[in-house]
């Protein structure tokens, strides 16, 4: 099993850097673990809405350009389903048993995805209905993927 998270901007905070590096270390026993990072482009003060646009084509070429045609893509949006720790569980086990050994998730930038990402995505999920710092994302995302996997074979982890 191979994840890969694809996330426009990089990391800054060193408390985020080290989280993040934990639940690397701890997914090693479950499935192989990358991240790419990919530069945000640079955004004046009070964007107009069609710079806000542009700026999310330019990051959306960028991702697209590191997938694969058989790449299966999970776009993280706010605007989208959301899943229990449970439910989620059961829909990683769902998306590898029905062959699909390797799975990309999409973090956006500060301001989303571009809509030809969206159009390439297998599938769109929610973490919540708050906003959270995108690189903050990346965290959550890999302590859910490690919850997911200590659920589905039922190993104890903080509830």
């Amino acid at each position: 099993m191979k994840i890969r998270i694809i996330a426009i901007g990089k990391i800054k905070e060193d408390y985020l850097k080290n989280g993040i590096n934990e639940y690397l270390k701890r997914l090693q026993a479950y499935a192989q673990t990358e991240i790419a990072e990919v530069m945000d482009e640079p955004v004046k003060d009070n964007p107009s809405l069609s710079e806000i646009e542009i700026v999310k084509n330019k990051e959306g070429q960028k991702v697209l350009k590191l997938l694969k045609p058989g790449d299966y893509v999970i776009n993280l949006d706010l605007n989208k389903k959301e899943l229990t720790s449970p439910e989620f569980a059961k829909y990683l086990e769902d998306k590898f048993v029905v062959g699909n050994s390797s799975l990309t998730f999409i973090i956006g930038g500060s301001y989303g995805l571009s809509d030809e990402l969206k159009k390439r995505a297998n599938d769109s999920l929610s973490f919540s209905k708050m906003t959270f710092l995108h690189q903050m994302t990346r965290l959550i995302l890999l302590e859910q993927i490690y919850r997911a996997f200590k659920i589905n074979r039922n190993e104890t982890y903080h509830k």
